[in-house]
């Protein structure tokens, strides 16, 4: 999907949440607005503790202004960081993760999409989360796209199925199922599981990728895809039947390929999206390819969400070291997704 146009008119006022305190959210989003102009970056206000945003950037010897706002559309210099505060604090501790941070970092994720949904902001991009902090301060959820699918679908009022996109210069793909136990894999694949994920991955694909006609390429979960049942009999029983249920239906869509040959640079060319069956199978090539440009896009929600591919890399956080890139494709993305979803006419995805 590399002929995402990137000449685009403004976008409207793009959130971003500020993740784990503690990890290199901070320090990406800190970066990459000290080059924003050399970037041509769109415009952006943080959700975090303007107080630990100021001792961050501090840390990092960058001399921003930071500027607290009500609300997203709030005018700001243009050199000025706009950060709309949050309730709960956070502490400057880049390093050592602290459950008593959890709060904060769920109440900009939480408000970050309740202004999105309402019209105030374009789009939402989040930094990481330190999973293992918000559990043992108690968060129910595997992470952010359940997160942020369950929040989104009780402020509309119905369910709606998240889809995990990682999109980059060579390659996007779809894990079918996300954060559950390899073990677990076989008995959640379901015909009816691949069917919805196919329908709003291709929606969301034309909707907020301007992809007329999306390609979809689905992979096998065994080995040589199942080698006509001899492997496993997931191939032919649950995901070859839910492939030609999507051709009777019109899409374009092929499979089940063998996992091992779907992502060469030949194959690549034949295809939009590659639908893996299971987490890692989606992601390590994706982050292989092009690791600090690939953005994590979550499609089915009526809001517009990006992140950066990487985890909240702690170990480097006030260093200096973190590299921005992937937070400045996740910014760019969700600006261009904005753009496209307002031209055709709906700011919103499938939601199917």
């Amino acid at each position: 999907m590399s002929d995402i146009p990137t000449e685009e008119p403004d976008a409207g006022v793009i959130l971003v949440s500020v993740g784990e305190p503690s990890g290199v959210g901070p320090d990406v989003t800190l970066m990459a607005f000290a080059a924003r102009r050399d970037l041509d970056l769109p415009r952006f206000v943080l959700l975090a503790d303007p107080e630990m945003i100021a001792l961050r950037a501090e840390r990092l010897k960058l001399d921003i202004a930071i500027q607290t706002v009500g609300r997203p559309g709030e005018s700001v210099g243009a050199d000025t960081l706009a950060v709309l505060p949050l309730i709960n604090r956070h502490s400057e501790t880049p390093g050592q993760p602290d459950p008593a941070n959890a709060a904060g970092t769920i109440e900009a994720i939480d408000r970050a999409t309740r202004l999105v949904l309402a019209g105030e902001a374009a789009a939402l991009v989040t930094n990481p989360i330190d999973k293992k902090a918000l559990y043992d301060a108690g968060f129910a959820h595997p992470g952010h796209t359940e997160y942020l699918a369950e929040l989104c679908g009780t402020l509309i009022g119905r369910p709606l199925q998240p889809v995990m996109l990682l999109t980059g210069p060579e390659l996007s793909c779809v894990p079918v199922t996300i954060h559950i136990p390899l073990a677990d894999v076989p008995a959640t694949l379901t015909t009816d599981l691949i069917l919805t994920t196919a329908r709003i991955v291709s929606a969301d694909l034309r909707e907020r990728f301007g992809l007329e006609a999306p390609r979809l390429a689905v992979s096998g979960l065994n080995p040589h895809a199942g080698e006509r049942g001899a492997i496993g009999r997931e191939d032919e029983e649950v995901i070859r039947p839910a492939i030609q249920i999507l051709r009777s239906e019109g899409y374009d869509v092929v499979g089940p390929l063998p996992g091992d040959t779907m992502f060469h640079p030949e194959a690549r060319r034949r295809y939009d999206v590659a639908l893996c069956m299971y987490h890692d199978q989606a992601l390590i090539p994706a982050k292989t390819l092009a690791f600090d440009e690939t953005v994590n896009v979550t499609l089915g929600l009526p809001i517009i969400r990006t992140s950066p591919d990487h985890g909240t890399a702690s170990d480097i956080a006030g260093s200096g070291l973190a590299r921005p890139n992937s937070f400045i494709a996740a910014l760019r993305l969700a600006a261009r997704m904005a753009v496209i979803a307002r031209s055709a006419g709906s700011g919103h995805g499938s939601g199917a």
